[in-house]
């Protein structure tokens, strides 16, 4: 596994340049408030950015208005893996990212983004909720990055320009788009497809031009980008359920007492109750509207996608049995 290195002299330039413009972490502000602002790469339609809201809200009721939670949608503070550099210095308070993402800075969460992991929504949802989930939360403390709580992102699917995804083998020679994941990556190359990672806010660009022929995502997030608009084909094989992950720099969060720290946690343990209910509306809704918009869906057999996965599944074995050890606790989780 590779580390960030987030001292690279580009992005670190960039950091001292956009940290000097103004101060985004947390701080006093008056009647002695604590400010946290977090920022995200979502729109403001999107079921993610409204459990922010909503834990926003909560933090100001808990705290009886000592503590005030700023939400900055639509990558306005920088991408998802620029946030969580911000985070790592301690110069941007929270983030929301994906935990695919997330391996790139913490190892082990890579254990989420493994092809066919979950047997159901059920499942997926009991581990996330239990003390795998807690330790996992808990793995990017090292790197300064501690996880509160992870908010449902449903299942992820193939959606395409030119035909249905109905086999891996629709897939060879197809640039598809990937989050900034070596598990991703890896995923699409053993279906035969070309991974190519794109940032979020870019994507549509990329689809519109042809630089990828496709992607995959959850229903609610095609909608809120209007891929739709390109991509006229959405193969529901849900080959990852990767989480979301809302993550505090430790460098702020050390500057909590104890009862901001305990405000902030239910905060966000509420708001992560409320995300998963506000999510499965958003999914039914989503698949609605991909049909109005003349989205042809499809549901391919999932077996042969499984079996193309396997060698993924034998090479952490091989290679890293402490992490082959957290993936048989989790398909043996009740």
């Amino acid at each position: 596994m590779k580390f960030v290195n987030y001292f690279k002299p580009k992005i670190f330039l960039k950091l001292l340049i956009f940290i000097s413009l103004f101060s985004l972490y947390s701080c006093k502000g008056t009647g002695g408030k604590t400010v946290i602002k977090l920022g995200h790469g979502l729109d403001t339609n999107h079921p993610v950015h409204s459990a922010m809201l909503y834990m926003a809200d909560k933090l100001e009721e808990k705290s009886g208005g000592k503590m005030e939670l700023k939400v900055y949608p639509n990558a306005q503070l920088g991408n998802e893996r620029e946030l969580v550099e911000l985070l790592q210095i301690g110069s941007l308070g929270m983030t929301k990212v994906s935990s695919a993402v997330m391996e790139s800075f913490a190892p082990k969460i890579q254990v989420l983004s493994q092809p066919y992991l979950f047997r159901d929504d059920a499942h997926r949802e009991r581990v996330l909720n239990g003390e795998i989930g807690k330790m996992l939360l808990n793995e990017g403390t090292q790197f300064w990055l501690k996880g509160l709580c992870f908010y449902d992102a449903g299942s992820r699917s193939f959606y395409s320009k030119d035909k249905p995804v109905e086999s891996p083998e629709d897939l060879v020679g197809k640039k598809i788009r990937v989050m900034e994941s070596n598990t991703a990556i890896n995923m699409v190359k053993s279906f035969g497809g070309s991974p190519t990672p794109v940032s979020w806010g870019e994507l549509y660009t990329a689809l519109q031009q042809g630089i990828v022929d496709g992607a995959e995502n959850n229903p609610p997030s095609v909608i809120s980008s209007r891929h739709y608009e390109i991509c006229k084909f959405y193969s529901i094989d849900e080959h990852t359920a990767v989480p979301d992950m809302l993550i505090v720099s430790t460098k702020v969060w050390d500057r909590l007492s104890d009862q901001e720290k305990e405000w902030l946690q239910e905060a966000a343990d509420e708001s992560a109750v409320y995300e998963y209910k506000i999510w499965a509306e958003a999914e039914d809704e989503s698949m609605k509207q991909l049909e109005e918009a003349g989205v042809t869906i499809t549901y391919p057999d999932k077996e042969p996608f499984r079996k193309a996965v396997e060698p993924m599944y034998e090479e952490i074995k091989r290679t890293q049995p402490e992490m082959y050890e957290i993936i048989e606790k989790i398909r043996n989780h009740e």
